[in-house]
């Protein structure tokens, strides 16, 4: 942007944050379906038949399809992954780095992974408990944290999972929104339980259990993230849970059938 004299505007937004607006805007709309285009016409140019006559063609054999379906599921993850990337730009400012604000960086990781696990202990041994105790109730939906079938690429996608869903809730629902709501003049406990209500929102898919494991979490972590100033260990411990219930779902179905495994 320039003055009408000529002369730059130093407010406008430098070269290298614009690019950043432009990928992350694509990445969030026309971007993201004009590559998942592109890999359907490579997909379809792979297969034997003519892309004429790819109607009456046989489907790829499954190492191809797997192949495949490994693929789109690590694009889904990391474009699940592009709200976290606008809510850090949103935050960041000139000469500021909004990763270090918040406290996403590693810095400090191993006291952040090691404050990490003790809310896992506090918040993760519980929550399963809660779980539990909601589907005894009948007040807590069936939820399939993984499949059962097991390949080589099962357990690196879980993990990648559960890595975006720590990264998606901690860096929106704690760095980001804390940041605005204390910028609308909002106080420290009116945010904490506004965002912890929002995590339980979130959930609700899950039902009423879920709905006051999650609320719990949030109240825990925002005073957290309000002492510590850091979302790190917030990640690290969301992560850890997920992976822990992904990962084991499968060892939970075969212990505990009438819990955990998936009605028929």
């Amino acid at each position: 942007m320039w003055h009408p004299d000529g002369v730059p505007d130093p407010s406008a937004p430098s070269r290298a944050r614009l690019w950043w607006e432009i990928g992350l805007v694509l990445a969030l709309s026309v971007g993201r379906s004009a590559l998942y285009s592109v890999l359907a016409l490579v997909q379809a140019l792979t297969r034997e038949a003519p892309l004429g006559d790819q109607q009456t063609s046989l489907n790829p054999g499954a190492n191809a399809q797997q192949f495949w379906d490994v693929l789109y599921e690590v694009l889904g993850e990391v474009f699940a992954l592009v709200p976290v990337a606008l809510a850090v730009f949103l935050l960041w400012e000139p000469g500021h780095s909004a990763l270090r604000r918040i406290g996403l960086d590693f810095r400090r990781f191993g006291g952040d992974a090691a404050r990490g696990i003790l809310l896992v202990a506090i918040i993760g041994l519980p929550g399963l408990g809660l779980y539990a105790a909601g589907r005894a109730l009948g007040i807590t939906v069936q939820v399939d944290a993984a499949p059962l079938d097991s390949s080589w690429w099962t357990v690196p996608l879980l993990v990648l999972s559960a890595l975006r869903a720590g990264l998606t809730e901690e860096v929106v629902f704690v760095g980001y929104l804390f940041d605005r709501l204390r910028r609308i003049g909002w106080g420290p406990w009116t945010i904490i339980l506004a965002t912890a209500g929002l995590r339980g929102l979130y959930h609700a898919y899950q039902g009423f259990g879920p709905i006051v494991g999650n609320l719990a979490m949030g109240v825990v972590f925002g005073w957290c993230y309000r002492r510590w100033g850091r979302v790190m260990p917030l990640v690290v411990a969301h992560t850890a849970i997920d992976v822990v219930a992904f990962v084991g779902y499968p060892v939970a179905v075969a212990l505990w059938p009438g819990v955990f495994a998936p009605a028929s």
